[in-house]
């Protein structure tokens, strides 16, 4: 099996992982040390998709501005309402852009301030 990695900027390894695999149900495909420095190699996988998150070390804990992420999700309603439940932030309810009509997308924070996408096949 081929699996794609989509590097993911982190400043926490620890809350990433803690808020990848509770809140959008990944699991731990690897968790071991890389250098004296304390850094690992994470990756984790998303239930039934090819491609795996591995994190890259980010040196501060600012947000970012532009999102770092597009996730698929069929129900991006439900799928913000679950994270809604969960304490995720939300930036943006679910809405049609303008630039790809007929399809929708709503925006989220991860744990380390990163901006996600989150929108339909």
């Amino acid at each position: 099996m081929h699996i794609q990695f989509a590097e993911l900027p982190v400043f926490d390894q620890d809350r990433a992982k803690a808020f990848y695999t509770e809140n959008l149900n990944c699991t731990v495909a690897a968790d071991a040390p890389m250098g004296k420095d304390g850094w690992r190699w994470i990756e984790l996988g998303f239930p039934g998709a090819r491609t795996h998150l591995h994190f890259i070390r980010r040196e501060n804990d600012a947000p970012s501005d532009m999102p770092v992420l597009v996730l698929v999700e069929r129900d991006v309603a439900a799928a913000i309402e679950g994270l809604r439940a969960k304490g995720v932030e939300i930036i943006t309810e679910p809405h049609e852009p303008a630039w790809q009509p007929g399809r929708t997308v709503a925006e989220f924070r991860d744990s380390e301030g990163n901006r996600m996408v989150i929108g339909t096949p």
